[in-house]
Parts: structure tokens; C-alpha cells; sequence
């Protein structure tokens, strides 16, 4: 059976000439363009947004800003001295430490340090020698044991002297 094919007709598929009308619809329409009202609206809705984000932005780095800058003063009172004690070390090594808490003047009477020598001990538990060998590796441990302090006894203890450091 011969095929065939008709070439160069106009017509379309189904034997249908195309109209003038659909010429022109094959021409993109323009989107419709917002009115003066609709489009400051949004430009007022975006500004409140954008004040709004800085505002809580200014909010946020101004209270950080504040409390970086303006450490609380406090005033000191004595130095309560806590009993040496043995830590075991890494490599079958021990530390012999003591310490001194700095009480602020607030506090009445000592506090108890036993909380400081449990933090302590998990502190120093088990380091090597060479973390403790250095003045960098000491003043670490010393800024973090007095940070730890600080914390678990609310404000009493505002920092750590150590007393005895021997390391064998």
C-alpha cells in the first residue's frame, strides 16, 4: 500500500483551516500590571518587615554588645584553702594539687570543697604529662577549673589559685 503524504496544504491536523482570530492568539498576551495602589502596599508591607528584622537585630547585638563590654564588679573577700589531694594521671602518673578558692566578700562563712575537689578530679583525671607540663597547658585547665567553679557554686567562688601543683 503507498504512502501518502500531503505537503505545503494549510490546513491544520483534522482538515481544519486556521482562522484570522487564531493567528492572533498565538501572539503572548502582556501580564497585567498592578496598580499604583497594589504595588505601594507591598512596598509598605516589605519596609515594615525590613525595619522590623533590623530592629530585633539591633536588639539582639546591642544586649550582647552591653553585657561583653561591662563585666560585673565584684568585690573580693578571702582565699579558702582546700586540703592537697592525689589525681591519678595518664601512665600510671599522679599530681599532688592544691587549691584556693577566691570567695567573694559576700560570702559569711566557707563553703563547702567538696564540689570543688570532685571538679577537680575530673578535671585533671587522667591527663598526660605534657598537658601539664606547660605554663599554657596549666593556666587551660586552671581558667577551665575556675569557669566550672564559678558556675556549680553560683557566684560565691569567682576564681582558683593553685596552692600545691607537684606531678610525678
Amino acid at each position: 500500500m503507498p504512502e501518502q503524504r500531503i505537503i505545503g496544504s494549510s490546513s491544520r491536523i483534522g482538515g481544519q483551516r486556521p482562522s484570522s482570530s487564531a493567528s492572533t492568539d498565538s501572539q503572548p498576551t502582556p501580564a497585567p500590571v498592578p496598580t499604583p495602589a497594589k504595588r505601594s502596599r507591598r512596598t509598605l508591607v516589605l519596609v515594615a518587615i525590613l525595619v522590623a528584622v533590623a530592629g530585633v537585630a539591633w536588639y539582639l547585638l546591642r544586649g550582647n554588645a552591653a553585657s561583653e563590654a561591662e563585666p560585673a564588679e565584684v568585690e573580693l573577700g578571702t582565699v579558702q584553702a582546700v586540703e592537697p589531694i592525689s589525681i591519678n594521671l595518664a601512665n600510671g602518673r599522679y599530681l599532688r594539687l592544691g587549691l584556693g578558692l577566691q570567695l567573694t566578700a559576700e560570702v559569711a562563712e566557707d563553703v563547702d570543697t567538696v564540689k570543688a575537689l570532685d571538679l577537680a578530679i575530673a578535671l585533671f583525671s587522667q591527663r598526660s604529662i605534657d598537658e601539664l607540663n606547660t605554663p599554657e597547658g596549666r593556666d587551660a585547665l586552671k581558667n577551665q577549673l575556675a569557669t566550672q567553679l564559678t558556675e556549680v557554686y553560683e557566684g560565691e567562688v569567682v576564681d582558683v589559685y593553685f596552692s600545691n601543683f607537684v606531678y610525678q
